[in-house]
């Protein structure tokens, strides 16, 4: 409806734009039923189900799957990859750029947004329009949980949503377990190399970290995902490094430059910089049980086996 022919004036997309709200509106099934409050406090006007979803984030993706209710989906992020069902999905864009035409074409009954990944401004034409957005914000491993409990409710699948993070709780305490009395590395997850990016406390990387037997570096709780200088690693003195993977499951290498400069630093003295698989750890939903996996094969090797060979998977945001 709007993708292809001549340019149009703002004026003239902005009416077509107010029409075909209107009709999906008009056109939307279910009845608004009941009013919710999301992750943000917003109270959020969510039709009965079955719903027509989009989700703009992988994560909320994977978690609508995990509940059953994958079938309501109308419309990815242009990085929903997992799992497999979702890749034949229609694309809605980039997590911060969202393709409103697009959506407004899925006739959604509701719209699924993450404060982890999505852009305020790049939702914010969907809640002017009228759209209902529901916002989760995973903080902590606490709030990963959290937000499958309100995507429960939300798709009125409690009783998945109750099992699945119990599964996940389950699996975290198993690890805490098996690490519990033993020394704790102090670990520097690197979201980025260049520039350096790290996780603080009160993100959920941060407490993967700590469930994995580690001790984050980082303690600075004035921003979650801080930049810092090459000289900070160094005082900070870690004992490991975690480097995700950044495209194709290719291992992330630290330039040469880089680890000169870190030379005294024991997890490059001792050859502990880490490459893991980023998806699990990047996406605040169910595959979080093998994130912190990975984090403890880093940090605790002696404990855990390695893994088993995996299919290269591209990396997306959250």
């Amino acid at each position: 409806m709007f993708l292809g022919g001549p340019p149009l004036t703002p004026v003239a997309r902005g009416a077509l734009l107010a029409g075909a709200l209107a009709l999906v509106l008009a056109t939307a099934p279910g009845a608004r039923a009941a009013s919710l409050e999301d992750m943000q406090g917003r109270a959020v006007a969510v039709p009965d189900g079955p719903l027509r979803l989009v989700s703009l984030a992988p994560s909320l993706t994977e978690i609508v799957f995990a509940l059953g209710r994958g079938d309501w989906l109308v419309g990815v992020s242009d990085y929903c990859d997992y799992p497999p069902a979702a890749r034949a999905l229609p694309r809605m864009g980039g997590i911060l750029t969202p393709n409103l035409e697009r959506i407004l074409q899925a006739r959604p009954g509701l719209v699924l947004v993450t404060a982890e990944g999505n852009s305020l401004d790049g939702v914010a034409p969907l809640a002017r329009l009228g759209l209902p957005l529901f916002m989760v914000k995973p903080e902590g491993i606490a709030g990963v949980q959290a937000s499958i409990t309100a995507l429960g409710q939300v798709l009125h699948a409690e009783a998945a949503a109750a099992a699945l993070s119990g599964q996940i709780q389950g699996k975290l305490t198993r690890v805490r377990e098996l690490v519990r009395g033993r020394g704790r590395p102090r670990v520097l997850f690197l979201l980025w190399s260049n520039p350096l990016i790290t996780v603080a406390p009160g993100t959920y990387i941060h407490d993967l970290i700590e469930t994995a037997g580690g001790v984050n570096v980082v303690r600075d709780r004035t921003a979650p995902y801080p930049r810092i200088g090459w000289e900070q690693v160094i005082a900070w003195a870690p004992d490991v490094i975690v480097l995700p993977e950044h495209r194709q499951g290719e291992p992330q290498a630290l330039p040469e430059r880089m680890l000169r400069a870190w030379r005294t630093v024991p997890a490059v003295r001792t050859g502990r910089v880490v490459s893991v698989p980023s998806d699990p750890l990047y996406r605040p939903g169910p595959r979080i049980v093998e994130g912190v996996g990975e984090l403890a094969r880093a940090v605790h090797p002696e404990v855990f086996p390695p893994a088993a060979p995996r299919e290269a998977a591209r990396t997306a945001p959250r």
